[in-house]
């Protein structure tokens, strides 16, 4: 489960508040200040103890290589798995510099778009991790070719989303079955919705566990009730 960025008490509450509810990992949104993000995983690990798994995602927010080196260092000591694209995605050249000074693992995202891209960044020995998106890779054909390569080069991955539904997401766990290179699943976004249009799919039970269809196919489709009664637009 993920929390989101904002001041430190508000982050640190929701953090006890995913823990609580039996969630094997949190990952926590960053990608300000030095100050500003050690603050907030100073205040989370005060929250939640040294030891329960936890991962940080910059977004992309930090300016420069140095500036994310300096904050990833600050970090050292508060046990973080991994952290996701600490920079820009057009400063994938300064990626591997970061990797090199960082006491946290890299995980590319946004740098990482399709099997191209990963190629490029496994050349540059840019990280040591892939986050895998269908909406980035544009279908599991292509995802698959992600995971092909990552795992080929000893790799850790994952595989996560956008704000899909639990159709997309249930596209996202039958990939995320495809191979055991793929080690972490950010799959929490239906948790955000108000509703849920989907039947069948991926189904969230207690601790964090996520159960996935067994039927030929995604076993999720859309339901045609509430398709019907969406509020409909005419565009002329």
């Amino acid at each position: 489960m993920t929390v989101s960025l904002g001041p430190p008490a508000k982050m640190q509450a929701d953090a006890i508040r995913f823990q609580q509810q039996g969630f094997p990992f949190i990952k926590v949104k960053l990608g300000e200040t030095l100050e500003a993000d050690v603050a907030r995983i100073r205040a989370i690990r005060q929250g939640i103890g040294p030891n329960h798994p936890l991962s940080i995602d910059a977004n992309q927010g930090w300016q420069t290589a140095e500036a994310a080196i300096a904050v990833l260092q600050a970090l050292a000591p508060y046990r973080i798995a991994h952290c996701e694209e600490p920079i820009a995605r057009h400063l994938f050249m300064d990626l591997a510099t970061v990797s090199a000074a960082s006491p946290i693992p890299i995980m590319a995202d946004e740098s990482c778009g399709d099997e191209h891209d990963a190629a490029r960044l496994i050349q540059l020995r840019a990280c040591p991790q892939f986050n895998i998106k269908l909406g980035k890779s544009s279908g599991l054909h292509r995802a698959k070719k992600i995971v092909d390569l990552g795992a080929a080069a000893s790799m850790t991955l994952q595989v996560g989303g956008f704000m899909e539904s639990r159709l997309g997401m249930t596209a996202a766990a039958h990939l995320a079955l495809t191979h055991d290179a793929i080690r972490h699943c950010d799959f929490d976004t239906p948790l955000m919705y108000t509703e849920d249009p989907v039947v069948g799919g991926i189904r969230y039970r207690a601790q964090g566990v996520i159960e996935v269809p067994n039927v030929p196919g995604l076993g999720a489709v859309i339901d045609e009730q509430y398709l019907r009664n969406a509020e409909k637009r005419v565009v002329e």
